[in-house]
């Protein structure tokens, strides 16, 4: 009898969330991939589900396409009026 070893393999991944009207809508900028929630916490799960569905039945060349490694998240100042 053969064992299945199952690799616990974890990646980090960035979430923005933002009320939109009556919900929160979150994105995850690296996949371009975003769903949506009643509150910021399910908005936060609904994003988390999304990206493992992704990872679960995307192949490996839509996720090479996809992924952009590179994700910089910074406050601008302007002069606006």
């Amino acid at each position: 009898m053969s064992k299945v070893q199952h690799i616990n393999n974890t990646k980090q991944f960035t979430a923005i969330i933002e009320r939109e009207d009556d919900q929160y809508v979150a994105l995850c900028p690296e996949l371009d991939i975003a769903s949506q929630g009643n509150t910021v916490e399910e908005a936060r799960n609904n994003l988390k589900e999304a990206l493992e569905l992704f990872f679960e039945n995307a192949s490996e060349k839509e996720i090479k396409e996809r992924l952009h490694t590179e994700i910089f998240i910074t406050n601008l100042q302007i002069a606006v009026g």
